[in-house]
């Protein structure tokens, strides 16, 4: 089976993916936090820089303190 490649999103499209402004984009864009592709005059993100950011800006959950043997808290 072959794997599919995704094409480069549109900055719109890329906004959606990441959850973020179309606005928040362009200003990474400019700040070079992103890479992109620029085709004449349109601006593309590759798949892969999208899921660059995601994987980078995750926050691993803390242990929840019931798990870790904590005792519950009385009010």
């Amino acid at each position: 089976m072959a794997v599919q490649k995704m094409p480069p999103r549109t900055v719109p499209e890329a906004a959606v993916a990441l959850g973020i402004s179309i606005h928040t984009v362009r200003s990474w864009i400019a700040q070079h936090r992103i890479g992109y592709l620029k085709l004449g005059r349109a601006v593309r993100i590759p798949q892969a820089e999208i899921d660059r950011i995601l994987r980078e800006s995750a926050v691993p959950a803390a242990p929840h303190r019931a798990l870790a043997g904590a005792k519950p808290r009385t009010a």
